[in-house]
């Protein structure tokens, strides 16, 4: 796996550009019109998208119809000398459609304790929590 950074002006603004030419564009957020997002918030894009896929991956095959499919992630930072790196993230599962609540919970964990790289790459050091609604209702 390789990806590409280039810088596209003179300040902060880059383009991540992955083999298949796919790009997202990271930027300095604490300066006014950033026109990408920081690369900590692409951290928190990434174990939800992670995740994401492994829990509509694992309901598809249980034939599970999810009409809709949300994910809300926050993360906690600490100070550790000059950097703040997370110290926990939470992510927050939003499904509609005709989904077992059961079926719905055991794919989040699932994810979480086996197959999500993302989570398994921060586990070591960050405290990961997840919660699941499906159809409005806390799982």
């Amino acid at each position: 796996m390789k990806i590409t950074l280039n810088r596209l002006n003179d300040d902060f603004l880059f383009e991540c550009t992955n083999a298949q030419g796919n790009s997202i564009l990271l930027d300095n957020t604490s300066q006014p019109g950033a026109k990408g997002v920081s690369p900590m918030e692409s951290v928190l894009m990434a174990v939800a998208g992670c995740s994401g896929i492994d829990v509509v991956s694992i309901l598809k095959k249980q034939r599970q119809e999810i009409t809709d499919f949300k994910a809300e992630v926050e993360g906690e930072r600490i100070v550790v000398d000059d950097a703040k790196p997370f110290k926990s993230i939470t992510v927050k599962f939003l499904l509609e459609g005709n989904i077992d609540p059961k079926k719905a919970l055991k794919a989040s964990e699932l994810s979480f304790e086996k197959y999500c790289s993302v989570s398994k790459t921060l586990e070591p050091n960050v405290e990961i929590a997840y919660e699941v609604f499906v159809n409005g209702e806390k799982v």
